[in-house]
């Protein structure tokens, strides 16, 4: 999992994915908030797709 950019090498047969997601850094405490949901929101969607949603609450 990456987020915001970061460069990382590749490995062959690992699954990659990137979340677009903008920096906080510098940002009103409005703006880093939403960001914060955006990842928990993406962090539920992939524990759901991965079939773990029933253990996490």
């Amino acid at each position: 999992m990456t987020m915001g950019g970061d460069q990382r090498p590749y490995i062959a047969g690992k699954r990659y994915i990137d979340w677009d997601l903008p920096d906080p850094q510098g940002r009103p405490l409005n703006d880093i908030r939403t960001v914060r949901e955006e990842i928990a929101t993406r962090v539920a969607d992939l524990v759901h797709q991965l079939g773990a949603g029933s253990s996490w609450s």
